[in-house]
């Protein structure tokens, strides 16, 4: 069982490393690389999904090798990640609309605060059950 989690951590970071360079060049080709063209923004944006689409199935893969626990703390920091970025996103989308933040809502923001939560989920997840 060992050995089949571990095969399925390191698709999950390869597909996880490919979502995010697909990102960074679907983000900045077209300004800094290719001069906006859009075919070739397309093309970028299409591959970054298909990427994404293995990304996810390489998460639900890494999901089902590991053992009932560790599905259970994932599971758990999962909804809680879910949550915490569902009310404090919409939060922060409330907050720039009525202009009590000096910037902009940006989603990269989001996806940090996603990043952290699930961290701490999942590492608060690992000292409750140990």
């Amino acid at each position: 069982m060992k050995n089949k989690t571990n095969k399925a951590t390191i698709q999950l970071i390869l597909w996880t490393l490919g979502w995010v360079l697909t990102v960074a060049l679907a983000t900045f080709g077209p300004k800094f690389i290719w001069a906006h063209n859009k075919a070739l923004t397309t093309i970028t944006l299409l591959i970054n999904i298909g990427a994404g689409v293995g990304m996810i199935l390489a998460n639900k893969n890494h999901l089902f090798s590991c053992d009932e626990l560790q599905q259970k703390i994932q599971l758990e920091a999962m909804g809680i990640t879910l949550g915490a970025t569902l009310v404090g996103g919409i939060a922060f989308t409330i907050m720039d609309q009525s202009n009590l933040i000096s910037g902009d809502a940006e989603i990269g923001f989001l996806i940090m605060f996603m990043g952290i939560i699930y961290i701490i989920s999942t590492v608060l997840g690992k000292l409750r059950y140990s």
